[in-house]
């Protein structure tokens, strides 16, 4: 029997995919904001799919603020557009 794939819904385009083609994003219990590449972070997360559309969506919509439920620092979306790419 296969194994079931973990699927994950993309906070910006709202599409639901396997967890390995998004990037998790983390508010910690120290109120900062990190990218995830393990997945394993401690804290608030929510995923975003791997495409700099789908970030630019997020900045636009806030969809991203709102999931996390904490303003985003615009020193963030570099990093979050470089680990995109």
């Amino acid at each position: 029997m296969p194994r079931k794939i973990p699927m994950r819904r993309c906070v910006a385009t709202g599409e639901s995919l396997p967890k390995k083609e998004l990037i998790r994003i983390v508010r910690t219990p120290e109120k900062t904001i990190i990218v995830d590449p393990t997945g394993k972070a401690n804290g608030r997360g929510a995923y975003l799919k791997k495409d700099p559309e789908a970030v630019a969506a997020a900045k636009k919509n806030r969809s991203l603020e709102k999931a996390l439920k904490e303003e985003i620092p615009e020193t963030f979306w570099p990093l979050l557009e470089q680990a995109v790419r």
